[in-house]
């Protein structure tokens, strides 16, 4: 996998290209690889709700045959894929991208902060109901062997999903090499199984002419159109494969897509469509009907791995979110930990994982089926996708300098498809698609009141703050004690004097030798370079304002950062360096600003986030904080 070090405009090439494809397909196609163990059932809906003929299904073959060819091979796979921000992917990195180029439109710009953000929010829905419905879906393909597993289905999965989110603590590292070489022989029997029964209904090949899909809609209107909201299970897995750029490149993504995934997803549909042709009663689960009787077991099981490495890159992708949210400054502190010395985003967020297990688990209970399921899938993904969609028109238009026509175009095509989809699966609401919305609106309303709540306490504490030049001049009037050694003290705002080191100041009365005024900064792209990390400025003789800079998808860690910095031939030493922090008590009044009630979020956000001591990797043993009250 390609690491941070590596130019964004690095090539692969010959085995390393291949080596780079086989892990693709594992961790980026590990989602959309299993919607065929539910999508075609979908399509048909319950028993009699549409009727399983010839012209019905060579129309819904045919709406997911140009489903993946024009949302995934085209917008994604060709377009989409060119909008990385140094690298990396996903609707972060991309808000990231968009929004510097629209600053000079203060409410252009916040409109298009608050559309990334809430498609960054429904993707933490879709990290709940992807484990949920893919686990559940392969085990359903138990009860088609006999129906004495029938009541064990729920808890089966319920177990599989408590060993899932249990082992994530361990990290994928050692079982990160396995997930392609498993995957690709999951896309190789999707395609035997497809292949068997297309030899037997050849008649289904006729689907690759898109009048089918058309005609499907002219003959069954409105119910028609429903279908679309079933149709799009099979192009889910778009937004995470464009999350997964920063791992591997696009060109690795692209091969594998064209190689490997497209071929074996269109032999399985279009096989299952024919096992529906010839046996119209296997509409129930026509996935698990394709294989032989004595392949049954084996197939649930490899159904049942390939769901788990599915779900896996679900829930790395919404460890990788949050990391980004916190360090873009909309979500509170949380525990990173680092589960590999090598790769840099094998990470793993305790509160996350253990939040999405309990939402997973309720859902399996809660829903009952995957059947059910499914009305709460697509929701999430179709809205993120026309987030996307928008913004990407932002970027050809401001930062590549696009025509207007051709963005127009190229943009109204793709969102034609996506309202589309987004019509047919906003109607789920009542059935279940409600539950991603919510999670999305608490999701964002907690990352718009501590990015809000933030900037307000900056405000406050900027007030009260007193100029690092007239402090400057203050101590070279009155030149206090000095005692041996190095002081930091860390500061948000880099102009103003931090409050610990006033408070040091009144209480103690004495400067240590070396004062170091220490910002960190995250700026709008992924990575900084090692020799961008640190900016020095020297205000006085002995007093030293350090900057040090982090890409959004890094982890802050001062030690490391200041390692070898030197500061008038004195280099860095942590055994004489002692770190002050400010401690603020948030206190919630009647100012304008926010909403009491949003006040009270933002303090017990607070109370609840990660140390700063720990967050910026300081020795506990090295940490002085000073308490001071504000009000919001």
């Amino acid at each position: 996998m390609r690491t941070s070090t590596e130019s964004a405009s690095e090539a692969p090439k010959g085995r390393y290209l291949l080596s780079l494809s086989l892990t693709a397909v594992g961790v980026v196609y590990g989602d959309i690889g299993t919607s065929p163990l539910y999508a075609i059932r979908e399509c048909f809906g319950e028993p009699g709700a549409l009727a399983v003929t010839l012209p019905n299904i060579l129309g819904v073959l045919s709406l997911i045959l140009w489903s993946l060819i024009l949302v995934i091979s085209v917008k994604y796979l060709v377009f989409i894929l060119h909008a990385d921000n140094n690298g990396e992917g996903g609707i972060l990195a991309l808000t990231a991208l968009v929004t510097p180029v629209r600053a000079s439109a203060s409410g252009g710009r916040w409109l298009l902060i608050i559309m990334g953000l809430f498609g960054a929010a429904l993707l933490y829905g879709d990290g709940m109901i992807t484990p949920a419905i893919s686990v559940l879906s392969a085990v359903e393909g138990l009860s088609i062997a006999t129906p004495f597993f029938d009541p064990y289905i729920i808890p089966l999965t319920i177990g599989i999903l408590i060993g899932l989110f249990w082992f994530q603590h361990h990290g994928t590292a050692g079982i990160g090499a396995v997930f392609g070489p498993v995957t690709m022989v999951w896309f190789l029997v999707l395609a035997v199984l497809g292949i068997g029964q297309i030899i037997q209904q050849p008649a289904v090949l006729a689907a690759a002419n898109p009048w089918y899909g058309l005609e499907f809609f002219l003959h069954n209107g409105w119910s028609g159109f429903l279908v679309l909201g079933a149709v799009f299970l099979v192009v889910t897995g778009g937004e995470a494969l464009y999350a997964d750029m920063g791992h591997f490149g696009p060109r690795p993504i692209r091969l594998a897509w064209f190689g490997v995934v497209l071929p074996a997803l269109l032999l399985n549909y279009f096989g299952q469509g024919a096992l529906l042709l010839a046996h119209p009663e296997t509409v129930v689960n026509p996935f698990y009907h394709m294989a032989p009787a004595w392949a049954l077991y084996p197939l649930v099981v490899m159904a049942t791995v390939a769901t788990i490495i599915a779900s896996q890159a679900v829930i790395s992708g919404a460890f990788s979110l949050t990391m980004q949210a916190i360090q873009l400054g909309y979500s509170p502190r949380l525990e990173i930990q680092h589960t590999s010395s090598r790769e840099i985003g094998q990470i793993y967020l305790p509160a996350v994982n253990w939040g999405l297990m309990v939402a997973c688990i309720c859902l399996v209970v809660g829903f009952g089926s995957s059947g059910h399921l499914a009305a709460a899938y697509g929701v999430a993904v179709t809205t993120t996708m026309v987030v996307t969609t928008v913004l990407f028109y932002f970027v050809a238009v401001h930062r590549w300098n696009w025509p207007l026509p051709l963005a127009g175009l190229l943009c109204g095509g793709f969102l034609l498809f996506d309202l589309a989809f987004f019509g047919a699966n906003i109607l789920k609401i009542t059935h279940g698609g409600w539950f991603p919305l919510l999670v999305a609106a608490l999701v964002f309303t907690g990352m718009a009141t501590w990015k809000r709540g933030r900037e307000i306490l900056m405000q406050q504490l900027r007030v009260t703050s007193v100029p690092v030049t007239s402090f400057i001049e203050d101590m070279n009037r009155f030149a206090p004690s000095q005692v041996p050694g190095t002081s930091v003290f860390m500061n948000g705002n880099p102009e103003g004097t931090p409050s610990a080191l006033l408070h040091n100041l009144k209480h103690n009365k004495v400067l240590h030798e070396r004062l170091i005024i220490l910002s960190v900064f995250t700026e709008e792209r992924p990575h900084v370079s090692r020799r961008d990390r640190v900016t020095i400025e020297t205000l006085s003789k002995g007093i030293y304002r350090l900057g040090v800079h982090y890409g959004f998808m890094e982890e802050p860690n001062i030690p490391v950062a200041l390692a070898g910095v030197t500061l008038d031939d004195w280099t860095f030493d942590m055994s004489q360096t002692t770190f002050f922090l400010g401690h603020e008590t948030l206190i919630s009044t009647r100012k304008p600003g926010m909403a009491r009630w949003r006040e009270h979020l933002f303090i017990f956000m607070s109370r609840n986030a990660r140390n700063a001591t720990a967050f910026f990797g300081l020795p506990p043993n090295r940490v002085v904080e000073l308490g001071v009250q504000v009000e919001i």
